[in-house]
């Protein structure tokens, strides 16, 4: 019998050094086409004849500087009911998730009510939620409860986002492995126990991603409150606009939202990659 002869492992590729060529052509390449299509775009609205008058009328660095102030102010009250609603949606909508992924008889009426809440304001627009809301409860003059149309307002708001939110809490719970629930079980926890200890620390982690796009899209609908009178900041560019006919306030809203809403957006994205990269970790 012939001795076998022993395996030498094979040597480690040997490290690439940094190929500057390889970097730096797709990012100019990048860079010439934002330029060209960008500044193609600069120079068409710069050739046109309209363009002073649109200038003048939206772009007016004088009535930008004269609005901002009161704009601002009106941005503070849409960030103010954003953080209060966000955690209002947060508490409530996991709330509604828990009692519809609840099993057993005696949780089905509560799962019945919670799937006509979500089928109703999911299914009404928002803006007629916040119209019906900031106008018609405090025109009842409920004794013990606020007649702000700013608090109802908001409500509104709470109640329309959380029927999404709910889905999205619902959808992180269905994604956790049923045997996750088995094994909880055959330890002796209750349905509550399980659910709590083991199906929601694993269903949020898995909800994260799809929350950070609510998040960003109730931060811009907040907006929606000017409707009913609220001085947020798109109210407060409409006055603007209706004493000095120039439009140029709104842009300084819209300048505003974005300010806020592209970090979210990009916080958005970052954590959408962290958990794609998570997932392909635990698949390897």
């Amino acid at each position: 019998m012939i001795p076998q002869q022993p395996t030498t492992p094979p040597p480690p590729p040997r490290r690439r050094g940094f190929d500057w060529r390889t970097a730096l052509v797709p990012a100019l390449i990048g860079g010439a086409g934002i330029v060209v299509v960008f500044g193609g775009l600069a120079w068409l609205i710069a050739i046109n004849p309209n363009w002073p008058r649109i200038q003048a009328q939206f772009f007016s660095l004088d009535h930008m500087r004269a609005a901002l102030p009161r704009v601002a102010h009106g941005f503070v009250t849409n960030m103010t009911v954003w953080l209060i609603a966000l955690a209002c949606i947060a508490v409530w909508a996991l709330v509604l998730a828990v009692v519809r992924s609840l099993r057993g008889p005696w949780f089905a009426p509560f799962r019945l009510m919670v799937m006509l809440y979500i089928d109703i304001f999911r299914g009404l627009p928002a803006l007629l939620l916040v119209i019906l809301f900031g106008f018609g409860i405090p025109a009842l003059r409920l004794a013990g409860l606020p007649n702000s149309g700013l608090f109802w307002g908001g409500v509104a708001m709470v109640l329309s986002y959380s029927a999404y939110v709910c889905e999205i809490y619902r959808a992180g719970i269905d994604a956790v492995h049923e045997g996750q629930r088995a094994a909880a079980r055959a330890l002796g926890l209750t349905e509550w126990q399980t659910m709590v200890h083991a199906i929601l620390p694993q269903a949020l982690r898995n909800a994260v991603p799809s929350l950070m796009n609510i998040v960003v899209a109730l931060q811009k609908d907040v907006a929606l409150l000017s409707v009913i009178g609220v001085r947020d900041a798109v109210r407060e560019a409409q006055i603007y606009t209706a004493t000095t006919f120039n439009y140029s306030s709104l842009v300084v809203a819209a300048l505003l939202f974005l300010l806020a809403t592209i970090p979210m957006a990009r916080l958005a994205d970052w954590i959408t990659h962290r958990d794609r990269l998570r997932r392909l970790q635990i698949a390897d």
